[in-house]
């Protein structure tokens, strides 16, 4: 008789389970490969994106120094002038980029172009850095200067911030220019969040950045776009309501010369020869700021202008993803 041989139930169990483990092993090892692939290619595409942001970017800051060097060659040597209605001051609202672009030389677009442009928005402003208070201004060679932080003092009175942090930020910057100890003396800021650096609060900061700004040199305050905080605190003697009153009167006509300012400002503002303050600028800020689907790319340089020359002193950009746009200061 032939004997039938029937497989063990555990080995038939064992066989079920090794290919099950089989089975979901190939399954992780397919779901790892084209994770890797999808990762792979999101990255190339951010990259992509951030390349072609920065490149568009700086072709508008291409744009902005154009339109500074327009307006200084309107200006003649004798009214050089910078105020809040000339064309540089109107800050660019967000709009698609395919309303700058024009078509083809042939009358023709290209399709991809056009579709690419219909999803990216571009925005900017430019600034008059001179329309604050420069925290260079404080440092008269190796020492504080006496008048620029009396300035300092009363911004500081009118934003209700505390004197001690003012007493920090002088006693800083003469330890970083005066250097008698290299290892414990701080570094010379050069933007003004580095004004941290000399113990300065982060809420301090922040109430103070519409205001102030570190350039490279010192500079006076530009009186035809200063806000009524730094017209008070660079005009002694000028009280909070007339600088108010002051930049209400400005809104309606812009001052020609620091003749006029002191005709308007009263007994309170120096003589012509006041280096401290002026009806012009030579540094700019400039913001450029673009939108896609899933990123922002936000750019920030400053410029400093003489005569028709435009140069760029320094550019700094940063990345955000998601949908929250910062507001542009």
């Amino acid at each position: 008789m032939t004997r039938r041989h029937h497989a063990h139930p555990t080995q038939r169990g064992a066989a079920l389970l090794a290919a099950m483990l089989t089975v979901a092993l190939v399954a992780t090892l397919a779901a790892g490969a084209l994770w890797q692939q999808w990762r792979s290619t999101e990255i190339e595409g951010a990259e992509r994106q951030r390349a072609q942001a920065r490149w568009l970017l700086a072709g508008a800051l291409d744009w902005a120094r154009v339109i500074l060097r327009e307006d200084a060659r309107a200006d003649t040597a004798n009214t050089a002038t910078d105020h809040l209605a000339e064309p540089w001051a109107v800050p660019l609202q967000e709009a698609r980029l395919s309303s700058f672009l024009s078509a083809l030389p042939d009358g023709s677009s290209n399709s991809d172009d056009d579709q690419l442009a219909q999803q990216v928005f571009l925005s900017g402003q430019i600034n008059d850095l001179q329309a604050r208070l420069n925290v260079t201004n404080l440092l008269e060679s190796d020492r504080i200067s006496p008048s620029a932080l009396a300035s300092f003092a009363r911004l500081f009175e009118a934003l209700n911030l505390p004197p001690e942090q003012l007493r920090l930020l002088a006693q800083g910057l003469e330890n970083a220019q005066r250097k008698t100890n290299p290892a414990q003396s701080p570094v010379m800021p050069q933007r003004v969040s580095q004004l941290s650096w000399l113990g300065v609060s982060s809420d301090t900061l922040n109430r103070l950045t519409p205001h102030i700004t570190v350039l490279p040199v010192r500079t006076p305050v530009n009186v035809n776009t200063a806000s009524a905080e730094v017209l008070y605190a660079s005009v002694s003697g000028l009280s909070l309501a007339d600088a108010q009153r002051l930049v209400a009167l400005r809104s309606r006509t812009h001052w020609s010369s620091l003749a006029d300012f002191q005709k308007a400002a009263g007994g309170a503002a120096m003589p012509d020869s006041d280096s401290t303050r002026s009806v012009n600028t030579r540094f700019f800020e400039v913001w450029g700021r673009l939108r896609m689907a899933n990123t922002l790319v936000q750019e920030r340089s400053v410029v400093q202008r003489d005569q028709t020359e435009v140069k760029v002193l320094w550019r700094e950009s940063g990345m955000w993803a998601g949908q929250q746009t910062p507001s542009l200061q």
